[in-house]
């Protein structure tokens, strides 16, 4: 029995109808696609198409007083952790000792159990009475031995033989318990803990009935009247400013922007930080206003020395790289390494290249910009 299948001649004529269409189709796609396909027209000039414009400032060198600057964190001038100087039992904590109060030098803060330093410095005066007494009667034996001698007509044979020694023990008796007295009167002074500054409480670290041991903290103190401010300058900053420094003023800023008056230099220079490898200057200032707060940061101003032969360009004019582009006589653009001496605000000053009489700078360079390239220069003003 034979497996053989006969394919219809219907089936075959579609076939052979769908290749066919397949074919025309492929062909009028070939023939619209030529017929489409055109050649641009270039048409040759000699006219060369107009420079762009580029906004220019014209500068001179001229002399420029230097302005450094630098930023810094505001911190008290005195900021201590006030411990306990003797040991016993907190009777007492003030509304003073609480956290977030300002209090003045002198205010009491904590009291602690004086009843065993007022026993002590009780035993301490008896010690002082009895030893003013011994002095006495030292002093006594020394004037009745004097005069003995004095009566047989003979001279003592020694110093022991008119009771100095004695005397000098006792003497030295009045000192020792004189000093332990002192001691004492200190340590029950000690058991109420005033402040020794003007300023804010920060944290309170003791409680009422707590039992602390000499040298345990108790409350932390902040000062609020006098503020110290410590700057880093590299040691090309350092050479623009007039020296000596010590006794200066700079002028202090806030992160927005805001004048809040001048600090005093207290110091600088001398060392470089074993970190940073900057030259620190160390300013206080000793009336704060309203604006200044503790750990705030703060942008301090050194007025500098004055600098010959120097460039003012606005800070535009330095592109992302550290160039500008100036305009050449023959209008071509030529970029410049400058060597930036400080920046003051929206300006930056660069030292002047020797050949300089008057420069163009580009105020705000383009990324497009190339050596050589044919600008228009437009002067603007500063």
């Amino acid at each position: 029995m034979s497996n053989t299948q006969t394919v219809p001649p219907a089936a075959t004529k579609r076939r052979w109808l769908w290749l066919g269409l397949a074919i025309t189709l492929l062909a009028a796609v070939i023939v619209l696609l030529w017929e489409t396909e055109y050649t641009a027209d270039v048409s040759r000039t000699t006219t060369l198409p107009p420079a762009p414009s580029v906004s220019v400032l014209a500068v001179a060198p001229s002399a420029a007083r230097a302005e450094v600057s630098a930023f810094a964190e505001l911190r008290p001038r005195w900021d201590a952790e006030i411990r306990a100087a003797v040991a016993g039992r907190i009777i007492a904590v003030q509304n003073s000792a609480l956290a977030g109060t300002r209090v003045v030098s002198g205010t009491p803060l904590i009291m602690i159990e004086p009843t065993p330093y007022e026993t002590a410095v009780a035993e301490a005066e008896l010690a002082v009475a009895q030893a003013r007494l011994a002095l006495l009667r030292a002093e006594n034996q020394v004037i009745v031995a004097r005069r003995q001698f004095a009566r047989d007509g003979v001279d003592p044979p020694n110093e022991l033989a008119l009771h100095i020694p004695q005397l000098r023990i006792a003497e030295h008796g009045v000192t020792s318990s004189e000093a332990q007295l002192n001691d004492a009167r200190r340590q029950l002074a000690d058991t109420e803990i005033s402040a020794p500054f003007s300023g804010f409480v920060t944290r309170r670290l003791a409680s009422l009935g707590q039992t602390v041991s000499a040298g345990e903290p108790l409350l932390h103190l902040s000062d609020d009247s006098r503020f110290e401010l410590a700057v880093e300058l590299s040691q090309a900053e350092w050479e623009l400013l007039e020296h000596p420094i010590a006794g200066g003023t700079a002028r202090l800023y806030h992160r927005d922007g805001r004048a809040l008056g001048t600090a005093l230099i207290r110091q600088g220079g001398g060392y470089l930080q074993a970190e940073t490898r900057q030259i620190r200057v160390f300013l206080e200032v000793a009336d704060p206003g309203d604006g200044l707060l503790s750990g705030d940061f703060l942008k301090v101003v050194f007025d500098g020395r004055e600098i010959a032969g120097s460039l003012t360009l606005p800070e535009t004019a330095l592109t992302r790289t550290g160039l500008v582009w100036r305009v050449d006589q023959d209008n071509l653009l030529q970029k410049v390494r400058p060597d930036i001496l400080f920046r003051s605000g929206d300006a930056i000053t660069i030292a002047a290249p020797d050949s300089a009489a008057q420069w163009q700078i580009a105020v705000t360079p383009l990324a497009s910009f190339l050596p050589g390239q044919r600008v228009t220069p437009v002067v603007v003003e500063r």
